[in-house]
């Protein structure tokens, strides 16, 4: 396999600060994500690890410093700025619509990139392929080769409240790349799954990171996994950074050995 090549900061995170009625989440934070790396962050519950999450994907506004994407910074954007621009989101809960079927929740992923007016068109074209009908063909098109790749094919017409956990968060996950995101932020996309399913997802992360060229930002709490996966890590502890480097330096850093690494698991 080729040396995946990490490309310049795609996203720059400066100097972040958060609180809730006076407790501090998260105490001026800054780390930078690269073009096509796994840039993972860890640390005990708490942390302030989903709070980050929140606040570079438009849910939460910080009360000091800015985020940069693809050049152009912000001190807030809404979610769906943040969705248009190119920023995907997995969350730890699942959001998912368990009544539908697995190819219409991963369809929902492409409603950003939606154009035309189905219903109109349908109803000045009734009987020929006008543009919309070609558009949603295209979309289709799209969310097949989606659930080919997550090798979720025979599950396709399954309402997703009857599938397993892990498979629920495949779905998720190809909810997520509909949206074709230029960054992914995963949270916890592992939590609560079985050894062979955290392998399959570590696959599939890695696969999404390297065929799609899509750049990953990664929470989990499995070190394991964050060593093996990420190309970087940046570690927090009580809102503030303690820790940033490749999975070498932050697992012999010793700041994060006293607080995270060296509690038992």
């Amino acid at each position: 396999m080729a040396t995946k090549k990490i490309g310049d900061v795609i996203l720059d995170v400066k100097n972040i600060s958060l609180s809730f009625g006076g407790v501090n989440a998260l105490t001026d934070i800054s780390f930078d994500v690269r073009e096509h790396e796994v840039r993972a962050i860890i640390g005990p519950n708490g942390a302030g690890k989903s709070s980050m999450l929140n606040c570079i994907n438009g849910v939460y506004t910080p009360q000091k410093g800015s985020i940069t994407f693809r050049g152009k910074t912000f001190s807030h954007m809404d979610s769906h700025q943040v969705a248009v621009m190119g920023i995907g989101r997995t969350f730890q809960n699942l959001a998912l619509f368990k009544g539908m079927s697995v190819i219409d929740n991963i369809m929902t992923g492409r409603n950003l990139k939606i154009k035309s007016n189905l219903l109109w068109q349908a109803f000045r074209n009734p009987f020929g392929i006008g543009p919309a009908e070609r558009e949603e063909i295209q979309h289709r098109e799209a969310v097949e080769h989606i659930i080919d790749f997550l090798e979720i094919q025979a599950y396709r017409k399954t309402p997703v409240g009857q599938l397993p956990y892990g498979l629920q968060k495949r779905v998720d996950l190809g909810r997520a790349l509909a949206m074709e995101p230029q960054v992914l932020l995963l949270d916890e996309p592992m939590a609560g799954m079985n050894v062979e399913e955290k392998q399959d997802m570590c696959r599939f992360v890695l696969d999404v990171n390297e065929e799609f060229g899509t750049t990953v930002v990664l929470i989990e709490h499995d070190m394991g996994v964050v060593m093996d996966i990420s190309d970087r890590v940046v570690v927090l502890d009580y809102g503030m950074k303690i820790g940033d480097g490749t999975p070498d330096e932050v697992r012999n850093n010793e700041d994060v050995i006293s607080a995270y690494l060296g509690t038992s698991h």
